[in-house]
């Protein structure tokens, strides 16, 4: 690799603090750390690809990119869906998969103190035999990390009962970006010494600082899931059973839906046997325990037959409950069978979810396209996925035409432009449009204190002000 005489001395610093075995230069190589799974999202090519094993290789990163002038991008497994990790060219991409370790686990607390490249799935395994559950859960769980999980405050099929990432988070240990250690935080039930600076952290995209470590809370494990599965010939008859669960009390552990494209999606992938003529298709679950959670799914079951359900089934039985959410997490690998992606993430408030599957239809019409729609019916927030021929440039300005189409809608039906995927690089234009002139000078201002030279993850979820712009006019 030719290098510049600065860009020699700033690697050789890197190699110094990190070893040779933590640093990759390659281009060829570095070029597959340039994005996340939002393939059509922009991203550059980094300089420089580093894997730190221990908080000081991140503040020592973190030093040389202040000294420098480089920017720099946080990275997990690269299983994001809005570019949020896309490299910067000429930047360096810190990857935290090497920092995988679960620290502690204490029953007595209910907590667990993590390393960010630790996979979900991984904690969940770890804490099960202390009869410990955490509960987010992206569709992602069995690879994505928990420092993408914190970054992008990412929810999951559970969030109807059990909430967010942002939930659970008791503390955090933060590289800021001039190389300084900040831990916030607390191990204890409750804390309000100052502000929620911990908070601050999850959700803000690696703009802010690195987290090398979170202290979780969790939660007694579950019981034992009562399943149900229904399926509907209207949008409407669908968004009347979830507005109804909202209005009878009903907390199922999750309430899923799938739109006809995607039940014919996923049966042609898995041939599991779903019924390809319902215009909707109704997963939801109860891990009340025993007689308790048999009661809310039969609930929730004369729910769906009042709303005129094609059918209606309920199963104790875990293995079949299992199959029917494997065929929910397949929805997106099943419509990449079609084509090439481009996933939305939209949420709604929940008495608008049959407006916005009926929007949905409308805009796949008009802009001549597939679109298949699956989401958290209980949280409403759906996932809308445009499928296409990215080398065909009329479909692909289609796509992302119709893209825009379904943030509109969102928002004109009271709802949000990302209910878990994070605002990326995919969606900055879209920000202001949401939060307002007043609440993007506030985000500039923290970023401007917190980061003056700009060097985390330069453009993701806002750009910078303009140039002679004044921040608080």
């Amino acid at each position: 690799m030719t290098v510049t005489t600065t860009t020699a001395t700033w690697l050789a610093e890197l190699t110094d603090a990190l070893g040779a075995d933590g640093i990759l230069t390659d281009p060829d190589v570095t070029a597959s750390y340039a994005r996340d799974q939002a393939m059509l999202a922009p991203a550059g090519v980094p300089a420089a690809v580093v894997f730190p094993r221990r908080t000081d290789d991140v503040v020592a990163v973190m030093r040389i990119a202040a000294r420098h002038g480089l920017p720099v991008v946080p990275r997990g497994a690269g299983s994001g869906l809005a570019g949020a990790s896309n490299a910067v060219d000429g930047g360096i991409t810190v990857v935290m998969t090497r920092m995988d370790a679960v620290l502690e686990v204490s029953p007595a607390d209910r907590l667990a103190v993590v390393q960010p490249g630790v996979v979900n799935k991984q904690l969940r395994d770890a804490v099960a035999g202390a009869g410990l559950f955490y509960p987010p859960d992206p569709s992602s769980y069995d690879w994505c990390t928990i420092g993408g999980n914190l970054s992008t405050n990412s929810g999951g099929l559970c969030c109807v009962k059990y909430g967010v990432t942002t939930d659970y988070v008791l503390g955090l240990e933060v590289v800021l970006a001039d190389g300084r250690v900040l831990r916030t935080g607390r191990r204890t039930v409750k804390g309000v010494a100052g502000y929620d600076l911990a908070r601050l952290f999850v959700g803000s995209e690696g703009t802010l600082g690195i987290i090398t470590e979170a202290t979780l809370a969790l939660r007694p494990a579950p019981q034992r899931p009562v399943t149900l599965a229904a399926t509907f010939a209207t949008t409407a008859q669908t968004g009347q059973v979830v507005e109804r669960v909202v209005t009878a009390g009903l907390v199922p552990s999750l309430m899923e839906v799938m739109d006809n494209t995607c039940i014919r999606a996923v049966d042609d992938l898995l041939r599991a046997d779903l019924d390809r003529s319902a215009h909707a298709l109704l997963v939801a679950q109860s891990d009340a325990g025993g007689a308790a959670a048999a009661a809310e799914i039969e609930a929730l079951a004369e729910l769906c037959r009042a709303a005129g359900a094609q059918f209606v089934h309920t199963t104790e039985d875990q293995a079949e409950g299992d199959l029917l959410l494997a065929a929910r997490r397949m929805a997106l690998p099943a419509l990449e069978q079609l084509g090439s992606t481009l996933i939305d993430d939209v949420a709604v408030p929940r008495s608008r979810i049959a407006a916005f599957l009926d929007g949905c239809d409308a805009i796949a019409v008009a802009r001549a396209l597939t679109i298949g729609v699956v989401g958290h019916a209980g949280d409403g927030n759906m996932h809308p996925t445009i499928v296409f021929d990215p080398t065909d440039a009329d479909q692909r300005a289609r796509a992302f035409g119709a893209f825009d189409d379904i943030l509109e809608l969102g928002l004109a039906l009271g709802g949000t432009i990302t209910g878990e995927h994070g605002v990326g690089v995919l969606k900055v234009d879209w920000l202001e449009r949401e939060i307002g002139p007043v609440a993007l000078d506030v985000h500039r201002s923290l970023k401007s204190a917190l980061d003056p030279a700009g060097l985390l993850n330069p453009g993701t979820v806002f750009r910078s002000a303009p140039a002679g712009a004044t921040l608080g006019r």
